[in-house]
């Protein structure tokens, strides 16, 4: 099976890359990405599980989906509003990898942050979901909280600018 460090590594590769479509098998295991206008897709078919003694586990809005031993690739397509704020002077919070974007820990929770919030440096400002791990994103700067470019649930890619953050 795929370690996660490996499969982060071969996303960030694919999604740099010219490539629009990626098959890797390795120990019995399958990995296929396809981009579909800039955004990467994954699926992961483990050869020797059942469709049985798969899970899916939430949150729904999830990029990859497991299934054996037929798969099928998901394909989304997401538009971002252009941004119409002056960020020349603003420090952009980036997405550190593929996945999807969560304002709150669950969806029952208050989000981390909303615009005109006060931030600092190890305040955690959003979750960015890649393989079913749930990543902490910290801000990084002490400042305000001016926009938050993309939606909960949104599938974002590596580098994309998640917050703009007004610095003291």
């Amino acid at each position: 099976m795929f370690k996660v460090q490996e499969l982060r590594e071969i996303i960030k590769l694919v999604d740099s890359s010219s490539i629009e479509e990626f098959v890797y098998e390795n120990d019995g295991a399958k990995l296929k990405l396809k981009k579909n206008n800039g955004v990467v897709s994954e699926v992961v078919v483990p050869a020797k599980e059942t469709a049985a003694a798969v899970q899916p586990v939430a949150p729904a809005a999830a990029p990859a989906v497991v299934e054996a031993p037929k798969a099928e690739v998901v394909k989304v397509e997401e538009k971002i509003a252009p941004v119409n704020v002056d960020d020349s002077s603003l420090h952009k919070i980036t997405s550190p990898m593929v996945g999807t974007f969560y304002q709150s820990p669950s969806p029952d929770a208050p989000v981390y942050v909303k615009a005109g919030d006060q931030v600092g440096e190890e305040t955690i400002v959003c979750i960015v979901e890649a393989m079913k791990l749930f990543n902490e994103i910290e801000a990084e700067i002490k400042g305000e909280i001016v926009e938050i470019l993309v939606q909960d649930g949104q599938l974002v890619e590596y580098g994309q600018p998640l917050f703009l953050v007004k610095p003291e």
